[in-house]
């Protein structure tokens, strides 16, 4: 019923079986949780112990026998939940009658190929099973069999002597599936850069950048990959983290979101001042400065300057040479350098005075960016002619003055950077800094080309790279972004050559290590697989066993690492 369901377009959500298991449908759209260890159909069935709402009533659920039973009602639990291995077992059956022309005498009708079933279980049997799974096997348009699958898992243990040798491991896959001659295939993830300790506290953050490496032919457990070996890069980076050289745009990002959002809801958070002096003072002081040279702003500020040059100081030369503040800034940048310290409504309305006054007046002429399109920008050109339109600085009407200032300026530092380094043009980027769309979409971009920048500068500087691996990661990011919103969780693939971040995890432990052991070809083709992980590879695993083993080591050098042994094997079951 639920394969009809989802033929017809019908929504996807966990339907009951019985009392007791939740049919969960897995689209193309969803992410597998079994995908490490099987990669057949991208559509399947996930089968778990359903969890009842504890208000509901048990009589009424007792009477729910099929699958077009209510939906099930959504629990604070801390994951999904796992049944006996005797139910799926029993579930497994049942999926495998169904399948099975020969079962004339169950009258289901004609037959109708279903997509794979994968069960979660508990780990109770002595082999601690915790996936069950069963594929049908096709000849033609007819099921000719079935693929059984069986995942099993015991640790975290340190104790090498009790990993299994890989020469025993080929001789048990041929025993069982009567092969002659199997083949090996490996694969190794590594971390490549950890949460670090600042002043005695762990920064939170989602940031990771790991590496799986891939390779044909293994000859013992837990080898290095070799050079020749494919290898992915993926990296996924949350911005914000105080000790990237970046961290003051982000704050200033953050500035302009605030502005924002002000103009979205009417309600402005103003954050913590970027500036120690008020915004007023720093307006002010700009201001008496630009009046003594006849009124002409000059490009960039020297008190700005010698505060970068400050700033830059105590980074590693390789950050300075990725960011630097724009020595071109015009008279509205560097209006928005003073006036990003704003803390209240009342200050940005006197900023603004401030300024006006002195356009109003003819006391400053101050210089423009040419192309500049902010309300600010046209104000300026008006006081060119002695003339400007009366503004009234009430309302909404100076944060939208102030964003427009911030998203020009800050539009202009991304391009900066990215033409700067050579890793895109400005047609390329045009999409980016576009101000065709509205102001709240030109901030949407605004943050992806911050998140873009935090993960080039994170590459340059943790792992070294240069232009020709920056450049394809570019594009990759670009793609990305240019048809899917901000999303700071996204993992950016790039294939790299392991040459490249050897240095990197040759004395350190793979966070996941494991050999593919295969023969036969096409729908005969069958694998075991041995695997070793520092992390449970379940999540229904139960939560005690979690947490048990060892942080990483330290330069190679700390504690025997833990991990997880598991194992998947699968047989064959021919119909005919």
């Amino acid at each position: 019923r639920i394969y009809e369901e989802r033929r017809e377009g019908a929504p996807e959500h966990p339907r009951l079986f019985e009392t007791d298991v939740e049919i969960c449908w897995i689209g193309d759209s969803c992410k597998s949780p079994i995908e490490r260890f099987w990669h057949g159909n991208s559509m399947q069935y996930i089968l778990q112990k359903a969890r009842h709402n504890e208000e509901s009533d048990p009589v009424e659920e007792s009477e729910r026998d099929d699958v077009y039973g209510s939906e099930l009602l959504p629990t604070e639990s801390s994951g999904p939940a796992a049944l006996s291995v005797t139910r799926a077992k029993q579930l497994i059956s049942l999926y495998t009658m169904v399948q099975n022309p020969n079962m004339t005498h169950l009258k289901l009708g004609e037959l109708v190929m279903l997509p794979p079933v994968w069960i979660r279980c508990d780990g109770s049997d002595p082999e601690h099973t915790y996936w069950l799974g069963a594929e049908p096997l096709k000849a033609g348009n007819k099921i000719s069999g079935i693929n059984l699958y069986m995942v099993t898992c015991d640790g975290p243990t340190a104790d090498k002597t009790s990993f299994a040798n890989l020469e025993e491991l080929q001789m048990t896959h041929k025993m069982r599936h009567h092969s002659s001659h199997v083949m090996t295939k490996g694969f190794a993830q590594y971390e490549l850069i950890r949460a670090a300790a600042i002043e005695d506290t762990i920064v939170e953050s989602e940031s990771s950048i790991y590496v799986d490496i891939t390779w044909n032919t293994v000859d013992k457990i837990l080898e290095m990959p070799p050079l020749i070996s494919s290898a992915t890069l993926n990296i996924t980076l949350e911005s914000g983290d105080p000790r990237s050289p970046v961290y003051q745009l982000y704050r200033e990002l953050q500035f302009l979101l605030a502005l924002a959002e002000g103009l979205k809801t009417g309600v402005t958070e103003w954050p913590e001042p970027l500036e120690s002096e008020s915004a007023v003072e720093l307006v002010q002081e700009f201001l008496t400065d630009l009046k003594k040279l006849d009124g002409h702003c000059v490009s960039g500020n020297k008190k700005e300057t010698e505060k970068i040059k400050c700033d830059t100081a105590a980074v590693a030369s390789s950050i300075k040479s990725i960011f630097s503040e724009r020595g071109d800034l015009d008279f509205a940048e560097q209006l928005w350098c003073k006036m990003r310290s704003v803390s209240s409504y009342q200050e940005l309305v006197q900023c603004f005075t401030l300024v006006m006054k002195s356009l109003e007046r003819g006391e400053i002429q101050p210089w423009i960016h040419q192309g500049s399109s902010s309300f600010l920008s046209n104000l300026i050109q008006q006081s060119y002619h002695g003339k400007m339109e009366a503004v009234s600085l009430s309302g909404i009407t100076p944060i939208q003055m102030l964003l427009e200032v911030g998203l020009d300026k800050m539009k202009k530092d991304y391009v900066s950077f990215f033409i700067g380094q050579e890793l895109a043009t400005l047609t390329y980027l045009d999409y980016f800094i576009s101000t065709s769309v509205d102001l709240q979409e030109q901030v949407h971009r605004v943050q992806k080309l911050h998140h873009m920048l935090e993960i080039m500068v994170s590459c340059t500087v943790l792992l070294q790279f240069k232009h020709e691996n920056l450049f394809p990661l570019t594009q990759i990011c670009m793609n990305y972004y240019k048809e899917h919103p901000l999303n700071e969780k996204h993992v950016f693939q790039l294939p790299i050559r392991p040459a490249l971040v050897k240095k990197f995890y040759q004395n350190d432990h793979p966070e996941v290590w494991k050999v593919d052991i295969s023969s036969g070809h096409g729908q005969k083709e069958v694998k075991t697989t041995w695997q070793l992980s520092t992390n449970p590879p379940v999540e229904h695993m139960a939560s005690s066993s979690a947490g048990l083993f060892s942080d990483s080591m330290v330069d190679g050098s700390s504690e025997e690492t833990m991990y997880f042994v598991t194992m998947a094997k699968c047989s064959q079951v021919h119909f005919t």
